[in-house]
């Protein structure tokens, strides 16, 4: 059976400073369209938890998810995009 001790200097090879990389805040910050119409989405749905939805209650959830689309398939064409070199 392997100690703990033995394998603790893998595990602390590297120290982490618990800071996102500038490669992670890049990607959070592509992401954040997605990441705002989610909350948005969210938003709506917790409004109707503890009441029976209104019909704008239901109009602004539909827009909501559409708005989640719309960010989904904006993020999906620009990562294709990235991939392609650009060329549509």
């Amino acid at each position: 059976m392997l100690s703990i001790a033995a394998l603790q200097a893998v595990v602390t090879a590297t120290p982490f400073d618990g800071e996102p990389s500038d490669a992670e805040l890049d990607v959070i910050e592509l992401e954040m369209p997605l990441i705002l119409a989610d909350v948005e989405l969210l938003d709506a749905v917790i409004n109707t938890l503890d009441r029976p939805a209104t019909k704008l209650d239901e109009r602004r959830i539909r827009r909501a998810r559409h708005r989640v689309v719309a960010a989904r398939r904006d993020l999906t064409n620009r990562a294709a995009l990235a991939m392609t070199g650009g060329a549509a």
